[in-house]
């Protein structure tokens, strides 16, 4: 069953997730929350799914099960099928998945770990039944050697990095690999685990003003959006010879100006990436004009607690998403969210693959 009004109290620690509003209510994410009913029928789709066509981690299982989501309660898929259809709100969140937290076994130290492992297979298996009515899941050679699903987690030594591996440091505001011309569509996080209800934080395009001139600024093909470094650092460490670093490099170096938004000038969609991005030098209105952009970003915020069993699913084209720090343990405790990217035309994808599989591309 469907609810259209948002959760928007504190989560306590038996609250899966919440979105919490910003200054400005504006783009409020749309919510479903799953019956017992539907958890039943999810239940005995992964039980049917789960040894029929391999681990959703790799990209075969698309290719295989390639209806596995119409084995979605008929409710959540219409729910997603709108999602797509309408492009409603910049964010959306469902509720109420089944999470054993002994079942699925402490939080891996490393993602090495994590990808090895199948003690979340049911939770990965509606992750990926869920992407597949969004569109077409994919994955990055660069990242996860590969795997489709991938996890987001604490890594000892990454405090400070501006990935998912990082704790200590704010995670900026970015649009998904929004270096590469194929980014996703979609960003989905499933939370496995998370028990400091660490926010990841979710601001839409359509709820920042700016002027006029802002605007028309920030549509020219002024700024540059270079590789995040976790996409060169993990293949350097895996296959430093790998082809697909010197086309990195080239990104880097030789960085295509882009526009940061781009459409209908009044409702449009984004593209940016601070950490990792700059204007021509000496450019300082476009400089201004991402400065302020940022500022309306941050000022319309909103949290959201990803916790055991919710889905929280980003519209990577009208919004950008982060992570508030937070203090990592590694004793087994800590966040652990499910990863998935998913895009609206995997077509686009062709030209840059490398594997012989257009759903892992670079």
């Amino acid at each position: 069953m469907t609810s259209s009004t948002p959760t928007v109290d504190v989560p306590s620690p038996d609250v899966a997730a919440a979105a919490l509003p910003g200054k400005d209510r504006g783009d409020t994410p749309a919510e479903y929350h799953l019956d017992t009913t539907e958890v039943t029928q999810l239940e005995e789709a992964a039980a049917r799914l789960r040894d029929a066509h391999g681990a959703p981690g790799l990209p075969d299982f698309y290719d295989h099960a390639h209806t596995a989501e119409e084995l979605l309660p008929a409710g959540l898929r219409r729910f997603l099928l709108s999602y797509r259809r309408t492009e409603r709100s910049a964010a959306c969140l469902v509720h109420g998945f089944p999470v054993d937290d002994a079942l699925i076994g402490p939080t891996p130290d490393h993602w090495r770990h994590a990808i090895r492992s199948d003690a979340a297979r049911s939770q990965e298996l509606w992750l990926a039944m869920c992407g597949m009515a969004l569109g077409d899941p994919f994955g990055w050679e660069t990242l996860q050697e590969g795997r489709i699903i991938q996890n987001i987690l604490p890594i000892r030594g990454d405090e400070l990095r501006q990935s998912g591996y990082g704790s200590e440091s704010l995670l900026e505001f970015h649009t998904e690999d929004g270096f590469h011309p194929n980014r996703c569509d979609y960003l989905l996080l499933f939370g496995l685990r998370n028990p400091d209800l660490v926010p990841t934080i979710v601001a839409s395009v359509r709820d920042v003003r700016l002027s006029d001139h802002d605007r028309a600024v920030l549509a020219e093909a002024r700024f540059r959006i270079m590789p995040d470094t976790e996409h060169i650092r993990q293949l350097e460490a895996l296959d430093p010879a790998h082809p697909a670093l010197e086309k990195l490099y080239g990104m880097i170096d030789s960085a295509v100006p882009t526009a940061v938004l781009s459409g209908d000038r009044f409702n449009p969609y984004l593209r940016i990436d601070r950490p990792f991005m700059d204007v021509a030098p000496g450019d300082t209105e476009a400089e201004g004009a991402l400065d302020r952009l940022m500022a309306e970003l941050h000022r319309v915020q909103r949290d959201v607690a990803v916790g055991p069993g919710s889905l929280l699913i980003v519209d990577n084209y009208r919004a950008v998403h982060g992570r508030r720090s937070f203090k990592a343990r590694y004793d087994g405790s800590d966040r652990w969210l499910k990863k998935l990217t998913v895009s609206r035309n995997l077509r686009r994808n062709f030209s840059g693959y490398v594997l012989g599989n257009h759903r892992v591309i670079v």
